[in-house]
């Protein structure tokens, strides 16, 4: 897939503002994030907020899809076609959630982390790229179609 310098230079600015909101709120911490778990505890609800934030920019973001036609670099909305809840969805989650709360980190902070050279993101960022080529290529080996590399 070729892309333009005008995507990205999108990409870049968005992934830039992105890593700067999560540094601004300090999400790039793994102890707000395990503070805000830990109910029972010194509970730090902070990341609540940050998620609310992330929801409202979410929905706005939807319903400006909905209005226009297409994007402004692309010729139509990529949309994910499966919109059901089944176990594939709700395994993933509870690892991504389980991952999230051992850690203190999801996939975003993580590659804005990397940036500082730190070892823990960096060990994370790796078993996170491994778990999705590792998926990938059981997913494909289970339906039968071929590894592309």
């Amino acid at each position: 897939m070729k892309h333009s310098c005008a995507q990205l230079a999108v990409a870049l600015v968005s992934g830039s503002v992105f890593g700067f909101g999560l540094s601004l709120s300090g999400m790039l911490n793994p102890q707000r994030v395990q503070g805000f778990l830990d109910i029972f505890g010194a509970w730090d609800p902070s990341l609540a907020f940050v998620l609310g934030g992330a929801v409202t920019v979410a929905a706005l973001g939807v319903q400006i899809m909905r209005i226009s036609g297409h994007p402004v670099l692309e010729p139509s909305y990529h949309v994910p076609a499966n919109q059901k809840i089944d176990a594939p969805l709700i395994l993933g989650s509870t690892i991504f959630g389980i991952g999230w709360g051992l850690g203190g980190l999801c996939p975003g902070p993580a590659m804005a982390l990397l940036s500082m050279g730190l070892v823990k993101p960096t060990v994370f960022v790796v078993c996170m790229v491994v778990g999705m080529q590792v998926h990938d290529r059981l997913l494909r080996a289970r339906s039968g179609t071929a590894t592309a590399n």
